[in-house]
């Protein structure tokens, strides 16, 4: 690599460098992902020829100018941001690009997880999901209908609970995963403890800690793609082929259900999805079947966690008590 070439760190709280990558992103193509925490450059006297992203657990906004590809660039700018990653204690990391650039990226230390349409990539640097589908593989229970739901409760209503027991009395047994990202109003520890709590009538239930797998919009990269029309449609994709070729399979899952979505575009387009990609064939895999499970009203309207919130913010507890089962309602006024 040439010597005249400097690497620099900084955080995002460094407003004029971080314009200076935006700038340089924007100027080859890629948006710029916003999120990013931390920042690793590549300078050539003063010229800015490559850069690369952390949010979290997720390396982001990588990219060498045009004009200075081959030279080595991405290896040296992925290696100091694992060692950023590392030093905040984050040792599994994941990308999602192109898929021209698996084999750069494998390269580096990464493992493709899943092609979404040879349009996006996701890959890790780790064991990971081996690991977690082996966790999956000790809570396998038999039979012939194996449902499962993955649900984020924020928080728990009457309407998740109604879910809940519809998909059980349907199945010999159901598996319930919960998104575990603390990217919602209510943590992760008190939607999972009102799940555990609101469910713990059925018998034939076992709810999951969610994981990495299982890809949230904040998680999902957009600044590579350049038909943005089909952003949504990609992310359901890539997220219900993750679910339908890597932790079903370990279950032995043969049905998801989900709710009605009479109020949200976004999640009623990622239902069509769904059904799509679960229950097309795949290889040796069975394919999964959707079940869609009407809505339970309360007044005329569907209920939603949405409105539990609205309640909760004029504490409205006579109407909370309504749609919201008893452990819920418990800790809502303890709040």
């Amino acid at each position: 690599m040439d010597s005249s070439i400097s690497f620099s760190e900084f955080d995002c709280l460094n407003n004029r460098r971080v314009k200076r990558v935006e700038k340089f992103l924007n100027d080859i193509g890629l948006d710029f992902p916003s999120s990013i925490e931390n920042f690793v450059i590549a300078k050539d006297g003063d010229e800015l020829i490559a850069c690369g992203g952390l949010d979290g657990k997720v390396l982001k906004g990588i990219a060498v100018a045009p004009h200075r590809r081959g030279e080595g660039l991405i290896l040296s700018i992925m290696t100091r941001l694992i060692n950023i990653a590392y030093s905040k204690g984050i040792k599994d990391l994941f990308i999602f690009s192109t898929p021209n650039n698996t084999d750069l990226f494998e390269d580096c230390g990464f493992k493709l997880i899943e092609n979404c349409d040879n349009e996006i990539i996701l890959m890790e640097n780790s064991n990971n999901l081996e690991n977690y589908k082996k966790i999956l593989l000790s809570k396998r229970k038999d039979g012939n209908t194996i449902g499962s739901i993955v649900m984020n409760a924020n928080p728990f209503t009457l309407g998740h609970q109604y879910l809940v027991e519809q998909a059980a009395e349907r199945s010999d047994w159901l598996h319930l995963f919960v998104v575990k990202e603390d990217l919602s109003e209510f943590k992760f520890k008190d939607r999972i403890d009102l799940i555990k709590k609101g469910v713990s009538h059925i018998s034939n239930v076992t709810v999951h800690e969610g994981s990495d797998y299982i890809i949230s919009n904040a998680t999902f990269p957009t600044y590579f793609i350049k038909d943005k029309g089909k952003i949504n449609e990609l992310h359901a994709k890539l997220d219900l082929r993750i679910f339908r070729d890597h932790l079903a399979p370990a279950l032995g899952i043969t049905h998801r259900f989900v709710g009605t979505e009479p109020y949200c575009v976004v999640t009623n387009n990622y239902n069509k999805n769904m059904k799509k990609v679960l229950e097309e064939p795949n290889g040796a895999s069975n394919p999964i079947e959707m079940v869609e499970i009407q809505r339970v009203e309360k007044d005329g309207k569907a209920i939603s966690a949405s409105r539990v919130r609205e309640f909760l913010k004029v504490k409205n507890f006579n109407e909370l008590e309504k749609i919201v089962p008893s452990s819920t309602l418990e800790f809502l006024k303890n709040i």
